[in-house]
């Protein structure tokens, strides 16, 4: 089973043929967001599905008390790159909105079914981000 570092670099070596298609039946996208204090690169094995032209990931950090340092990342600079498959583009990522988020949780939580759990873990409510593909 792969995960981490190791689960990115494989992916990204063959345009997702290992790595895109994970355990339960679920799929994992590469999102690489830019560092909120050093500026740098980093890359992310993250589930997905897809509702409507947009991506939708949880950052869930497995009910850890605080959130995960991707989407830190991403609240400081919203622009990042996504790695689905072969396809790679940039995107822009925000929060679901309050009328979206219990159809997008309910998709997640039925791709993954242990996002509830991970809720039960923690007092913060965990994210959900939808990744809208930037045209050009």
């Amino acid at each position: 089973m792969l995960f981490g570092e190791e689960h990115v670099r494989k992916y990204v070596e063959t345009d997702g043929e290992v790595g895109h298609d994970w355990m339960r039946g679920s799929t994992v996208l590469i999102l690489a967001t830019t560092g909120r204090t050093s500026g740098k690169q980093y890359q992310h094995a993250l589930i997905y599905r897809e509702s409507g032209d947009d991506y939708v990931v949880v950052a869930s950090k497995g009910g850890a008390p605080s959130h995960p340092d991707w989407y830190l990342n991403l609240k400081t600079n919203p622009t990042v790159e996504v790695q689905v498959g072969g396809d790679r583009f940039n995107a822009t990522a925000r929060d679901a909105t309050a009328q979206e988020r219990p159809k997008l949780w309910a998709m997640m939580n039925d791709t993954w079914p242990d996002y509830d759990r991970y809720q039960e873990k923690t007092e913060r409510e965990i994210p959900v981000v939808v990744l809208s593909r930037i045209a050009g």
